[in-house]
């Protein structure tokens, strides 16, 4: 099967684009990570060649190893980052990516720790989806009332599928599925009045900090694209495939991939300030700096080791000290 990545960064997320990188290739993915991104690329970005890729014609490409390119390709968009998933998915196959067979997407903040090929496996059993931490959403909860309501002005009927609600994090389709990008963008599209427009969304400087317009009553799309992601599959009418909470590392089991939720990223942590408030290491953390060595070296060496090292002396004390 031919399998293409995707992800979308601005600012210091890039740093998990590097690690995210890194652990796909590690994990066995071979082929092209294509990377939008809005703002400036980092030092280690840079270091790749000026070539076009499809529409691109400034595109970056960068072969850190045999076997795997990063594409960096600058965005024109006013969208939040986090509203234009399905859109770049959908620009892809449409021209950079129209060869690959499955297409995925990876919020940067993500390590994959299975084997890549339970990922093309998983695309062949429908729409791949994960559910998410704050799931299950039942029939009906106000939130997904709410949904069908609203859509049903627009003439777009909602079905109850089961009660899983999923995380915005990470989508896998097979080409054949493609119907399902082109409705997640319709549903966007008309969720864009409810919450002020697609460029608002809960994050506001890279940060849990929403701009979404503020509803009486519950907020049912204050997770924007999420919300408007399960929205979608209960209007898809083909397969879906979900894998539970321990698939992104949000209950203790085996997992495909790590997640790392919250305003501060792995890479941003201080693992001794964190210990003092009672919090030791999550999996996630441990992880990002695991597969943080190579083949991408976004941080430096002695970076690497000091936070390794800070981690493994909170783990360890963490065993003694519990506020």
């Amino acid at each position: 099967m031919i399998s293409a990545v995707c992800t979308l960064f601005e600012g210091h997320y890039h740093f998990g684009v590097a690690t995210l990188s890194n652990s796909l290739y590690t994990q066995g993915f071979r082929g092209t990570v294509y990377v939008g991104y809005r703002g400036l690329l980092p030092d280690w970005g840079l270091k790749g060649k000026n070539e076009p890729v499809g529409k691109w014609k400034d595109a970056i490409i960068l072969n850190p190893v045999d076997g795997i390119q990063i594409a960096f390709l600058k965005l024109d968009t006013t969208y939040s980052l986090t509203n234009y998933k399905p859109d770049f998915m959908l620009e892809l196959w449409e021209d950079a990516a129209k060869e690959a067979e499955a297409l995925f997407y990876f919020d940067p903040d993500i390590v994959v720790i299975d084997s890549w090929a339970c990922f093309e496996q998983w695309v062949n059993c429908g729409v791949a989806v994960c559910e998410d931490i704050n799931s299950p959403l039942q029939e009906f909860h106000p939130r997904r009332q709410s949904w069908r309501n609203y859509f049903k002005k627009y003439d777009i009927d909602l079905k109850f599928k089961n009660h899983i609600y999923v995380n915005g994090g990470f989508v896998g389709l097979i080409k054949e599925n493609i119907s399902f990008l082109k409705l997640w963008i319709e549903l966007q599209e008309r969720m864009s009045d409810a919450i002020g427009g697609l460029d608002k969304s809960i994050f506001l400087n890279q940060m849990h900090n929403s701009t979404i317009v503020k509803m009486e009553g519950f907020q049912f799309f204050d997770k924007s694209d999420q919300d408007a992601l399960n929205a979608t599959i209960e209007a898809y009418d083909g397969n879906v495939s979900y894998i539970g909470k321990d698939g992104m590392g949000f209950v203790p089991g085996e997992a495909t991939m790590l997640h790392a939720l919250g305003s501060f990223k792995p890479w941003q942590i201080n693992h001794f300030i964190r210990f003092f408030k009672g919090r030791i290491p999550r999996r996630e953390d441990v992880a990002y700096w695991q597969y943080s060595r190579s083949p991408i070296l976004a941080h430096s060496k002695v970076e690497i080791r000091k936070k390794e090292l800070a981690i493994k002396i909170s783990k360890f004390l963490g065993r003694f000290y519990k506020v």
